[in-house]
């Protein structure tokens, strides 16, 4: 039962989003952004704590493995959407969350078209993944604190960064996945 529990917590991640987003849509005030930042940061945590664990336990297993990035990706790609339809189409917020779209969404088609071949997760790829999160967070913190302008704009700033990580690893997949793309239909 104590194995099952890496699997559990990725699961909750993935239920947290849709629940972070309804939290947003039916209530935008700085309340609802405290719950939304509070079950953001707790499943956020859980990236960690569940990759931690199944280490730990030796639980690593292949749904574990095939879940956990889809988390990761249903969380960032949720609460951007969520922010970007509560908060409205801003530049500052919708140009970087369209690089992060996109790379996720494309190299996610590349894996699946690899298929056996596994591209190895890089440090940069976690640092990306730590970064969304953090300015994701830190946009939602934001919102429970609209008395603090500064850090809306660091969130920002933070998430422009995220988005050239995100740019940077989607192409380095890229580089890593061209000898194996060769000579496929």
């Amino acid at each position: 039962m104590l194995a099952m529990v890496p699997n559990i917590l990725t699961v909750m991640r993935i239920l947290a989003a849709p629940a972070l987003a309804l939290i947003l849509t039916l209530a935008q005030s700085p309340a609802a952004y405290s719950w939304a930042f509070m079950l953001f940061s707790l499943a956020a945590f859980t990236d960690f704590l569940d990759g931690w664990l199944a280490r730990r336990l030796g639980a690593i297993s292949a749904i574990g493995r095939m879940l956990d990035p889809i988390a990761d990706k249903v969380m960032v790609m949720i609460a951007l959407a969520t922010l970007l339809a509560v908060t409205g189409p801003s530049p500052a917020l919708m140009l970087p969350s369209l690089a992060i779209f996109l790379r996720e969404v494309l190299i996610s088609g590349l894996r699946e078209f690899l298929g056996d071949i596994k591209l190895p997760v890089t440090f940069a790829a976690k640092a990306k993944t730590t970064v969304q999160m953090l300015a994701i967070g830190g946009l939602l913190l934001a919102g429970a604190v609209p008395a603090a302008p500064l850090l809306q704009i660091a969130a920002l700033g933070l998430l422009w960064i995220a988005a050239g990580l995100t740019i940077f690893t989607g192409i380095d997949y890229l580089r890593q996945a061209g000898p194996h793309l060769k000579g496929r239909d």
